[in-house]
């Protein structure tokens, strides 16, 4: 039986018992094959802790390196591989495959093409090669910073606008919190033929809400150093309901220490959900950029939501996430991010380009040894 409060991990472990016994068998793309299930909700508690799965040790640089990369507005593989996260390298060298003959009938070369090692060695080493070649289309990155909106023309002159939807989200989050239009949207179905890989998470909605005094008194307890006066808070926090507390004092306090007024939540949508390898990538992905949205907006995550729509596992996943189904859960880490409040309340979509993976470490984070997942591409 298992005791851990982890209930991420747990739900997880549910997960993937639900598709084996409940799973269909379908066909798939890569040739592979699938057990697969359709619809499913993932909800995890931001409070309990950083959802980085513990059933098997997670591959924390490469997530955090590719949703910088997704904010950064970036689709070439050079920015992944430069930092030495790899998860994109097969579909750029399928792309790569599938057009390499034209390139070097024009070249006046031998008609023999690299393989993936060396395709990848010359993103990293030649700049026009990588220019050409690493780039996978209008993906992620394009949709997220620059969607391309086709909006007629004037006079004989094609007017078309170029939309920043992180931008227009952060914005939003600051000047109409409680809007229900905060949304970012991947699936731009005039460009999908041009993409490498259509977004298997194709959107996500924000959602605010405000916090009550004696939430916002817990945060300014947990931020506290001054022993005396963390009791005092405490004190107050235990016995809220006594007149003697005059809480409007309380208020006055916790804007001076500048403590967040509401908590934020995320929810994304998923069409195709490789549950074995890449479900728990995209759970600690989204973490993070709630943890990030959370910061430049001054709010505090709350609640992060998956929504799924084909939730399967590979065929050659199966036998090998038999083994994390009966794997204890370790308590969840906590993030630490190190930028300081200056930058992030200063903050303008530009500075994007001024983070990176060390900006962003979990605390405290043990797991069980990695279980090493082939993926189909």
């Amino acid at each position: 039986m298992k005791l851990s409060m982890n209930k991420l991990d747990l739900d997880y472990q549910a997960l993937l018992q639900d598709i084996l016994d409940n799973g269909v068998e379908k066909k798939d793309r890569t040739g592979v094959g699938t057990r697969s299930i359709f619809g499913y909700t993932i909800r995890h508690n931001m409070r309990e802790g950083f959802p980085l799965l513990t059933t098997k040790k997670m591959y924390w640089k490469g997530i955090v390196t590719e949703l910088l990369w997704f904010l950064r507005g970036d689709t070439n593989i050079k920015y992944l591989v430069d930092n030495d996260c790899h998860i994109w390298d097969g579909d750029a060298y399928k792309n790569y495959w599938f057009n390499w003959r034209p390139m070097l009938e024009d070249c006046g070369k031998d008609l023999t093409p690299y393989t993936q090692e060396e395709f990848i060695n010359r993103i990293k080493t030649d700049d026009e090669f990588a220019n050409k070649w690493g780039e996978l289309g209008p993906i992620y990155g394009k949709q997220w910073r620059s969607w391309e909106a086709k909006l007629g023309y004037m006079g004989s002159a094609r007017y078309d606008q170029i939309i920043d939807q992180i931008s227009t989200l952060i914005n939003d989050l600051k000047t109409n919190p409680d809007s229900r239009r905060l949304m970012v949207n991947a699936w731009n179905v005039g460009e999908l033929k041009d993409m490498v890989l259509p977004p298997c998470h194709y959107g996500f909605q924000v959602y605010t809400r405000e916090l009550a005094t004696k939430d916002r008194l817990k945060i300014l307890i947990d931020r506290c150093s001054d022993i005396d006066y963390k009791q005092g808070l405490e004190e107050a926090f235990n016995d809220w309901h006594n007149p003697k507390w005059a809480h409007g004092v309380f208020e006055t306090e916790m804007d001076d220490a500048e403590i967040p007024t509401r908590a934020i939540s995320l929810m994304w949508n998923q069409r195709s959900v490789d549950v074995g390898l890449g479900l728990p990538f995209n759970v600690a992905s989204y973490a993070l950029l709630l943890e990030i949205l959370a910061k430049i907006t001054n709010m505090v995550p709350d609640q992060l939501i998956g929504s799924l729509g084909d939730t399967h596992l590979y065929n050659n996943h199966i036998e090998l996430v038999k083994e994390q189904i009966d794997r204890e859960p370790f308590e969840l880490p906590t993030l630490k991010i190190e930028k300081t409040n200056e930058f992030w309340n200063g903050f303008d979509v530009s500075m994007f380009t001024h983070l990176d993976v060390n900006d962003f470490t979990v605390e405290n984070y043990q797991s069980h040894p990695t279980i090493k997942l082939p993926l189909s591409n």
